[in-house]
């Protein structure tokens, strides 16, 4: 089984930034595709970004696109997502998640999932 250790979420003011870090272990890293998700206080886990296995693909939600960048080095069996210009709409709970697909937008086809790291965007 692979295990995820998701770091670098705090407190942050709004137009600052942040970089997030999972850490994979127990699997296959350049194998496999890796997504960042959000749960918010109150509402549903949310996709946020996918990469795929090499990289090479890359998808954002649309509330994230052009502020987040997801990236990976498969090496370092770490996936990363950079966040800048953050909005308190962005405070949160952020989970790593792993599929055995090489790339994966689908929320319920992710196998493995850290225990998350929490992000507030104070305004």
């Amino acid at each position: 089984q692979v295990q995820l250790v998701e770091s670098g979420g705090g407190l942050v003011q709004a137009g600052e930034s942040l970089r997030l870090s999972c850490a994979a272990s127990g699997g296959s890293f350049s194998s496999y595709g890796m997504g960042w998700f959000r749960q918010a206080p109150g509402k549903e886990r949310e996709f946020v970004s996918a990469i795929s296995s090499s990289g090479g693909r890359i998808f954002y939600a649309d509330s994230v696109k052009g502020r987040f960048t997801i990236s990976r080095d498969n090496a370092k069996n770490t996936v990363y997502l950079h966040m800048n210009s953050l909005k308190p709409e962005d405070t949160a709970v952020y989970y790593c998640a792993v599929s055995m697909y090489q790339f994966m937008i689908e929320g319920n086809r992710y196998h493995y999932w850290g225990q998350g790291t929490q992000v507030t965007v104070s305004s």
